[in-house]
């Protein structure tokens, strides 16, 4: 039985909660000011709970050959979820992890601590100022999952930003950002349209009930300056317990619209998620 404690701490952006799981030894449920952002299992680092973070791990399993290390930056900590993700199923991977909210990253550092070898270095800084200081060509995959609260900052959707996204990827490399949004996806739309500008190949993954406007919900984006293998991703997502569709192409139009490529000089953050509609999928 689990007699780990609930920790309560005020970190730069909010109140932080680490949850203990009642069901799992040392799994963990961290929430800032009352958003779930991220889930934690000690004993089992490719256990993944988040609907998106299994999507983003799909992303991360078809990047490369099964178990070759990868170089991968993470904008957004949280827990560090992913970073463990990648460290347990693809050993000798390098991983650069930029987090804002030092106090967060003190908080998981003292009571979900990384291991010795885990080959993540963690940054506290924001992340578009440590992706502008990022060598070029440095990583084989970015994956960027920023939310301040329940919102994704509006420095994080800008053109000049999707522009130093694939200055740092390598040639092949890919981008996953998880997205939130809901009809009728202006936000999204204009994500698309931004991305679209910068790199020659685009695709989104969500659940059908999201696509179709019926609830608000996470969407990962994909970019690429190499065609996405959607057919395997689209496999693999289409097995979740919370089966996604994987969106390439003309699917993608009618979500783009009329939307046109945001720049830092008119970028708004994602909207505000409706008041329950936003959980842990």
């Amino acid at each position: 039985m689990n007699e780990q404690i609930p920790v309560i701490r005020d970190v730069d952006w909010g109140t932080a909660r680490l949850m203990p799981d009642v069901d799992t030894e040392r799994g963990w449920l961290l929430t800032v000011d009352g958003a779930p952002q991220s889930y934690v299992d000690l004993d089992d680092p490719t256990h993944l709970e988040f609907e998106y973070a299994q999507r983003l791990a799909h992303v991360v399993d078809l990047a490369a050959e099964e178990g070759a290390p990868l170089d991968v930056v993470h904008l957004g900590g949280g827990a560090l979820t992913l970073p463990r993700y990648v460290a347990a199923t693809r050993p000798g991977s390098r991983q650069q992890v930029a987090e804002a909210d030092r106090g967060l990253l003190a908080l998981v550092a003292e009571h979900l601590p990384l291991p010795d070898d885990s080959g993540i270095t963690v940054h506290g800084a924001d992340a578009r100022a440590w992706l502008e200081s990022a060598p070029d060509a440095s990583a084989d995959l970015l994956i960027a999952d920023v939310f301040g609260g329940s919102r994704v900052p509006a420095h994080l959707t800008s053109i000049e930003y999707a522009r130093q996204a694939r200055r740092v990827l390598r040639p092949g490399g890919t981008y996953a950002a998880n997205l939130a949004d809901g009809a009728p996806f202006a936000f999204l739309g204009s994500q698309l349209a931004t991305f679209v500008a910068v790199f020659p190949e685009i695709a989104l993954i969500a659940e059908p009930s999201v696509l179709r406007g019926r609830r608000f919900g996470n969407a990962v984006l994909l970019a690429s300056d190499r065609e996405i293998d959607t057919a395997r991703l689209a496999r693999r997502t289409a097995a979740d317990p919370f089966p996604a569709r994987v969106e390439r192409g003309g699917a993608l139009t009618r979500l783009t619209a009329d939307a046109r490529p945001v720049h830092d000089t008119d970028a708004v953050p994602s909207p505000v998620p409706p008041s329950g509609g936003f959980g842990i999928g």
